[in-house]
């Protein structure tokens, strides 16, 4: 389940099913990606709930140690990244941190 949103962005595709702050080709994934988040309560699940292709999680590193990440475009930078704790997803974002 999602705790809460980081940025406006990621709330706006949620709730709105749309943001004018990422192109439009990523959208579809990125809202069902949120939904699938939203209704799973652990990691394992969401790899396996994931929109074909594989979700791709993965843990980042460094300065941003403790949050995931997971691919809405493979080639792309945008990403969906969150910190998981006690079964929710807290400070979920969409981003280009590439």
């Amino acid at each position: 389940m999602i705790s809460y949103f980081g940025n406006k962005i990621a709330s706006d595709l949620f709730h709105k099913g749309e943001s004018n702050k990422i192109p439009r080709q990523y959208w579809k994934r990125a809202i069902h990606l949120l939904e699938v988040m939203d209704a799973v309560d652990s990691l394992e699940d969401l790899k396996k709930s994931g929109f074909p292709p594989s979700v791709r999680l993965h843990p980042l590193a460094h300065d941003r140690k403790g949050t995931w990440a997971i691919d809405i475009h493979k080639t792309s930078g945008w990403r969906i990244t969150f910190a998981f704790e006690n079964n929710e997803f807290i400070n979920v974002k969409v981003e280009d941190y590439h």
